[in-house]
């Protein structure tokens, strides 16, 4: 096995990964209602829904691998998605 196969197998592992998290942040932001987005004090879900499909679509296009700047932006984005908005969207829907 060469090095380069062994690298062409990491990168499409963690493209794939990160096309998970991207894709888990999009349907996250679809199954909560709008409301609970404004009583967190977050951005809308309309802006949720803008930013995560963007760039999971991005991601699809491009293909491009994780390093790229527009997927290290939509990862990102992602993350802040499911770290702190969330959380927070969650909470208030609880309440």
């Amino acid at each position: 096995m060469e090095v380069f196969e062994v690298q062409g197998g990491v990168m499409l592992v963690a493209t794939l990964a990160l096309f998970g998290v991207k894709a888990w942040a999009f349907i996250d932001a679809i199954g909560h209602r709008p409301e609970a987005f404004e009583a967190a004090d977050k951005l809308t879900k309309q802006a949720w829904l803008l930013i995560t499909g963007i760039f999971l679509a991005a991601h699809m296009i491009l293909w491009s691998g994780p390093i790229g700047l527009i997927n290290i932006v939509g990862t990102v984005a992602a993350f802040v998605y499911l770290l702190d908005v969330r959380p927070a969207v969650r909470a208030a829907t609880r309440r």
